[in-house]
């Protein structure tokens, strides 16, 4: 088997021209056989196939025909975590999955631009070979945003960064959403909270985060999730000075498990426990019960995201549309249509009051 498939290596293949002398065709029947199926019949076509698989032709030269037309056929997605990220998170698989809808939908590939948040090489947006960039959250100086804006594409950012002028965005009202959340908190007697929050810089930090740092937070979605906390718990009366932050810098379960430890180590009195995403509440529920508090009789745990995870866990969190968001930038990006002016698409979200949240417990 291995002489069979060296030999099928060294072959020399057919081209367009003598396939379409071997079958009596003109040149453009045979290219339309690839690019533009509708243009044949499909006994033609089925034909041309056939015959260029027993000749070795193995169809148009995809770099050339991007030279000759000027597309790529593809989506370019920018993300500042490693490529497996993608696949492992949940909400950006989501997110992943609604913009490959989108490029379904466009016959459109997806190529995925994955970059160190800890060293800035605007090398790979570079180098890739795209008719347009959608950006998944990246901090407001990354210097790999910069160089996408620097490429003659259609650009669209999804959630961050937002002040950037004349290129459609997709997210939803962070700042909002999580007033409603402590609203929702306030209500039910709390005023003695914590925060557990996602990254704010890609400086690495794994512990308390002073306020300065909180309002000097690169990731824009972050600092909006946090000032909403703090406008809902002031109009309580809530002094936000005294209400602890602790940052985790990698996002997983286990990050949140260290960190609500961390927290709740130092200040054991809180009664409700704000995390800026579920993944990091799912880990904080884990250590709050392998701790012996009782949720949410002695503590509550909240969320934001809304994944199917914290649906079974009955957390309390943010429902956002992550898959709806994911095709809407997809959409913006390709069915551009003639219009000149930039589009910002804000989705709904659902504050979803499930059995992690409580009164708070009188101590």
């Amino acid at each position: 088997m291995g002489e069979a498939l060296e030999g099928r290596r060294s072959r020399r293949t057919a081209t367009l021209a003598s396939l379409a002398a071997e079958l009596g065709v003109s040149r453009t029947t045979v290219s339309n056989a690839y690019n533009r199926p509708d243009q044949l019949s499909p006994a033609l076509r089925r034909r041309v196939l056939d015959t260029a698989r027993r000749l070795g032709y193995p169809g148009p030269d995809p770099v050339a025909r991007s030279l000759r037309t000027r597309k790529a056929g593809a989506v370019g997605l920018l993300l500042t975590e490693a490529l497996s990220y993608a696949f492992r998170d949940p909400v950006a698989v989501q997110f992943l999955e609604g913009l490959a809808l989108a490029c379904e939908d466009n016959g459109s590939g997806l190529l995925l631009v994955p970059v160190n948040p800890e060293a800035d090489d605007p090398g790979a947006v570079a180098r890739a070979g795209v008719d347009g960039f959608v950006v998944y959250s990246m901090p407001d100086d990354d210097d790999n945003f910069h160089a996408v804006l620097e490429r003659p594409v259609p650009v669209v950012v999804c959630d961050q960064p937002t002040a950037v002028p004349d290129v459609d965005r997709v997210g939803i009202d962070d700042h909002a959403a999580m007033v409603d959340m402590a609203r929702h908190l306030v209500g039910l007697g709390h005023r003695r909270v914590g925060v557990l929050c996602m990254r704010l810089s890609t400086e690495r930090n794994d512990g308390f985060a002073s306020l300065e740092r909180q309002e000097r937070a690169r990731y824009e979605v972050q600092r909006r999730r946090l000032t909403g906390l703090r406008e809902g718990f002031g109009e309580a009366g809530v002094d936000w000075s005294t209400v602890p932050v602790v940052e985790r810098y990698d996002h997983s379960e286990s990050a949140g498990a260290t960190g609500a430890e961390q927290l709740l180590a130092r200040h054991g009195d809180v009664t409700a426990l704000v995390c800026t995403s579920d993944i990091l509440a799912l880990g904080a529920l884990r250590h709050a019960r392998q701790s012996g508090r009782v949720v949410p009789d002695d503590i509550t745990v909240t969320g934001f995201d809304g994944v199917p995870a914290a649906e079974r866990a009955e957390l309390t969190t943010i429902r956002q549309p992550t898959l709806d968001k994911g095709r809407a930038a997809g959409e913006l990006l390709l069915d551009r249509g003639d219009r000149q002016r930039s589009r910002t698409l804000l989705l709904p979200t659902e504050l979803l009051a499930r059995a992690t949240s409580g009164p708070a417990p009188q101590r």
